[in-house]
């Protein structure tokens, strides 16, 4: 591989971790909005609702694609730099958010310290919950992937991507509503409900992701002239 080819292939590399910490950041910005994902609404399991979501959940199955095909096309340890970073940026934008609730809203400000704060008050002990499960999930569907990738010697690119992803994303999804519901965050009621719909959805996304995974991974193999199982390399 050329200098020239490192080059591009690092600067696509720091987009796809800018887009990774985006999407992790901004689900743990806004989870505290909820939406029926079904079309055709509520339908009721446990007597807890099936496709209740948070609109948290909406950016962070694009994490998944992201670390698998920097997986694909970057290796094991690449994707792990990738998913530290997400923690680092994560935590540090708590911190912000900390800060910008201490500090007391002027009388003209169009946001009062009452209305931000209850928007962004649960962020940390969610962002807390979510890391946890971020951790594991995230860690678990590299380690996956590469099992997996291993195993078939490069073949069945759906195989590895699906089943890393539908374990993560369980281990991810149950973690995450089993620890708001021990902060408090969100009542027990709505336990069953949250696992079960937002592990439907995840596999849902996961499914429809894997064309798009199969593009990309077409396009950088193309690009970069990479053989089978071949992962670039752009260390200068």
């Amino acid at each position: 591989m050329t200098q020239q080819d490192k080059k591009l292939a690092f600067k696509i590399y720091l987009y796809l971790g800018a887009l990774f910490i985006t999407s992790l950041v901004v689900s743990n910005l806004i989870f505290q909005k909820f939406f029926y994902w079904y079309p055709f609404g509520d339908f009721k399991v446990f007597g807890a609702s099936l496709f209740e979501v948070s609109v948290g959940i909406l950016p962070y199955p694009i994490t998944f694609l992201i670390t698998d095909l920097i997986s694909e096309i970057y290796g094991k340890k690449k994707a792990n730099q990738v998913v530290t970073a997400g923690i680092f940026a994560s935590l540090f934008s708590m911190g912000i958010v900390l800060l910008a609730d201490v500090v007391p809203a002027i009388p003209t400000s169009p946001i009062q310290n009452d209305i931000f704060t209850k928007v962004f008050a649960l962020s940390p002990i969610a962002v807390l919950a979510s890391m946890i499960a971020y951790l594991f999930a995230q860690y678990i569907d590299i380690t996956i992937y590469h099992f997996w990738k291993k195993l078939t010697n490069g073949k069945y690119l759906w195989l590895r991507n699906n089943f890393s992803t539908f374990t993560s994303q369980f281990i991810d999804t149950f973690t995450v509503v089993l620890l708001l519901c021990v902060f408090k965050v969100l009542p027990w009621d709505l336990f069953y409900g949250l696992v079960v719909s937002g592990f439907l959805f995840k596999v849902f996304v996961a499914i429809i992701d894997t064309p798009l995974l199969y593009f990309f991974v077409y396009l950088f193999k193309k690009r970069f002239k990479l053989k089978p199982n071949e992962e670039i390399d752009f260390e200068f």
